[in-house]
């Protein structure tokens, strides 16, 4: 650094106490670079001062002049007299002076993963002053100080800004003002829902928001030309009594003395041929519920399509209606684009709606690498989509995905081992409920996006112990809300029937198992498994987004195994050569998103299932309705599928360490999550978490004692695992690597459980207390 220069070491804050301390250092243009606690250095900056050590600008600027010269050569001549190789040397001229370029501007790779050091501004210092003393009149401390202090520590500088928020401005009142008397009768009607709140303090937010409702008001009671342009407020200070009245005037247009209502002429709906088609004489034209069709090549049904449009002859026009008009239609996934305007006449407005066809065939191949118990392996995916495939707007899909993985195997000596999958299916979505298939029905339900999907697959697995396949049916509803918090299916039928074959050593187990009053077996035998279920999505604040708001997610599912067999004669059952199963099953995840700053957030998840067999399934459910605990989205600490039942102690090993080769499945699961995440810098998040929870039995277990749960120890069989997480976010992809570290093991005696201080006794801890999770995206 140069002499008159200052490293921006701290910056700190000081008499936040009613204000959002977060927002305010948001605003603050120069923070500290993140350095790494107890080093007390930057990786980021590290790296961008390498990129500089490393980078030559003269290198680029030459390598530059040279493409420009042999770009300008190529220009010179005319577009006829170059080849075909001279057009494909310039394009790649013009990719490799672009690329020049963006090294030039943001340096090479290292300076842009890095961060340059952050060295003190003071005109950056005071802008930060004045836009936090901004921020602060915004939002009610209308007499408050801001000022700043720096003290230099050798090439340091420490930045302090010290706020005085004094007494915050109170709404007293709030109305409106109109000459528009229907205006006015419309807004005092709706004034509960003002976003403007008397007796809370003064934020310049509530009156951005409130213009922006009004607007949305008006436009969905037939002002279609209005704007929160015609929107002012005026703020009238009582600085005794620290309060203010705000007055809400609705301007009226400049050439009239009111705004216009508009209300809605017949509709006009057209699907125009696909680009490049010629046949444009293809056309059919008709009229179906007040709305005039133009459709390319009669291909499309009005029916379906008119259950869509939600404008009627004679409405008021209605913001809202139009815009869930043409979120719907896209919804089809029938056409590229659903256009909606208006031709005015007076004060009635026609709806022109123009779309064009989808491509009627979509082929997709995928070739990626997955993980979803031990190590990741390769996998193949077709996929093949037919739109309109009966002219009612269907969609046909074709799907198929062969893939390989390592796992840990249940009868070996220990290592990783192949696991082969096949799947494949074909299904084909109906955007309507088939039952009831009256027309009432289908206009009832077009805002909720109603689909039916028909499914016929074949799923196969091939792992060390056994190779299961399986043939299944699906009939199944999918609808949602029309602003999508709430997602809704209903599986009707779900029916499989499944084959499996174990390997000798596999099946001696099971054998073994059985002996000892353990019927696990009957999961693998010949069977048919059919049930009925349902699905509830709740998603509060666009859950997933990851955004700056809070948000959560809660999904509920409810299965009814094998219903239909309760009006069966169990006799007739008994003597079929297929094995049946009776369960019921539920499971309820909860999970929440709370930011806590700009590079910090808390995620945890609640997750409880419960799984019960009756009738004639023995005690036994099918092997994949079962639940298991550990993973990489679940208790990172433990094995996929190696936690629990309970306070079962697994096999011991030579070494004394636990033999976690066996699945263990139970019939009552319950996990938690907690996790903090940070941003540390470039594409590189970090995190600490900490997992609980375990599974357990609802009856005895000869073979895993202590697997039943029971209500005066199961609290004391919690299972808890703690760790660090990287994590690479590309924004479109996410790599994530967690480590895992048992802190409380149930399989060992009480008053033994904690462990979490063996982590310290060596490298890793003792064996098998450190699990190690790749995963793809984040755990929840």
């Amino acid at each position: 650094m140069k002499d008159n220069e200052y490293l921006v070491y701290q910056v700190q804050v000081e008499g936040v106490e009613k204000s959002d301390k977060d927002a305010i250092t948001n605003l603050i243009k120069q923070e500290p670079n993140t350095r790494i606690p107890l080093l007390n250095t930057s990786i980021g900056v590290a790296f961008y001062r390498f990129g500089e050590w490393t980078f030559d600008s003269t290198v680029h600027i030459q390598r530059r002049e040279k493409l420009e010269k042999e770009r300008r050569a190529l220009l010179n001549k005319k577009e006829e007299d170059l080849s075909r190789r001279e057009i494909k040397r310039f394009n790649k001229i013009n990719n490799q002076i672009t690329s020049i370029e963006k090294k030039l501007e943001f340096g090479n790779f290292f300076m842009r993963t890095g961060n340059p050091r952050v060295i003190h501004d003071s005109t950056k210092t005071e802008d930060s002053q004045r836009q936090i003393s901004f921020y602060l009149s915004n939002n009610g401390f209308f007499e408050n100080e801001v000022d700043y202090a720096v003290a230099y520590d050798g090439k340091k500088a420490k930045v302090k800004y010290l706020l005085t928020e004094n007494q915050p401005y109170i709404i007293d009142s709030v109305y409106s003002r109109s000459d528009d008397e229907n205006i006015y009768q419309l807004l005092e009607k709706n004034k509960r829902r003002s976003e403007i709140k008397p007796h809370s303090r003064y934020e310049q937010a509530q009156l951005s928001r409130e213009r922006q409702r009004v607007e949305d008001f008006l436009k969905e009671n037939g002002y279609y030309t209005f704007s929160k342009s015609y929107i002012e407020y005026n703020v009238y200070k009582d600085t005794l009594e620290k309060t203010v009245q705000i007055e809400q005037v609705i301007r009226k247009p400049a050439t009239n003395d009111f705004h216009k209502v508009y209300t809605l002429d017949s509709i006009y709906f057209s699907i125009d041929a696909p680009s490049g088609d010629t046949f444009f004489e293809d056309e059919a034209n008709s009229i179906y519920k007040d709305i005039n069709f133009k459709i390319y090549r009669d291909r499309y049904s009005e029916k379906i399509i008119s259950s869509r449009i939600f404008l009627n002859q004679g409405d008021l026009y209605n913001k809202t209606d139009v815009l869930e008009t043409q979120r719907q239609l896209a919804n089809l996934d029938l056409f590229r684009f659903v256009n909606i305007s208006f031709d005015t006449l007076g004060t009635v407005l026609r709806p022109r709606i123009f779309t064009q066809p989808n491509q009627k065939y979509l082929i997709t191949n995928q070739l990626g690498a997955s993980i979803t118990e031990q190590v990741p392996g390769p996998f193949f995916s077709h996929s093949l989509r037919n739109r309109n495939l009966f002219r009612g707007a269907e969609i046909f899909e074709f799907n198929f995905r062969a893939g390989l993985e390592g796992v840990v195997s249940a009868t070996g000596e220990g290592g990783v081992f192949r696991s082969r999958e096949l799947n494949t299916s074909a299904s084909i979505i109906f955007p309507q409920f088939l039952v009831p298939m009256n027309k009432f029905a289908l206009e009832r339900f077009g805002r909720y996006n109603p689909r039916t999907r028909t499914l016929i697959g074949y799923n196969y697995v091939d792992r060390p112990e056994y190779n299961r396949e399986s043939v299944n049916g699906i009939l199944a509803y999918n609808w949602n809300t029309r602003n999508l918090r709430q997602q809704f299916s209903l599986n009707l039928v779900d029916a499989n029937f499944i084959r499996s074959n174990l390997s000798n050593d596999f099946r001696e187990i099971l054998e073994d198992l059985q002996n000892q009053g353990n019927n696990l077996i009957n999961s693998f035998l010949p069977s048919y498994v059919s049930s009925i279920s349902g699905q509830v999505i709740i998603n509060f604040n666009q859950y997933g987004v990851f955004q700056k708001n809070s948000a959560s997610l809660l999904r509920l599912f409810l299965e009814s195994g094998g219903t239909t067999l309760n009006f069966v004669n169990r006799e007739f059952i008994e003597n079929r050569s297929l094995a049946y199963f009776q369960f019921l099953k539920f499971q309820a995840d909860f999970r929440r998103y709370i930011p806590l700053g700009n590079k910090q957030t808390f995620a945890y998840r609640l997750n409880l299932g419960m799984a019960k067999p009756y009738g004639i399934s023995d005690g036994i459910l099918p092997y994949e309705k079962y639940f298991f605990a550990g993973g990489s989205t679940g208790i990172r600490a433990w094995q996929p599928r190696r936690l629990g039942p309970g306070s079962y102690t697994p096999p011991l090993n030579e070494d004394g360490s636990f033999d976690y080769r066996f699945e263990q499945p139970g019939d009552i699961l319950f996990e938690g999550m907690l996790e903090y995440r940070r941003k540390l810098y470039g594409y590189f998040d970090g995190a600490f978490f900490i997992d609980f929870g375990n599974s357990w039995t609802f009856l005895d277990d000869p073979t895993r004692q202590g697997a039943n749960f029971e209500f005066n120890r199961f609290y004391k069989e919690i299972a808890v695992g703690t760790g660090l997480g990287l994590r690479m976010d590309f924004d479109f992809l996410v790599l994530r690597l967690d480590m895992g570290v048992k802190a409380v093991d149930p399989a060992r005696e009480e008053g033994q459980r904690f462990i979490l201080g063996n982590f310290f006794n060596g490298f890793l801890g003792e064996r098998g207390q450190t699990v190690f999770n790749i995963g793809i995206g984040y755990p929840f």
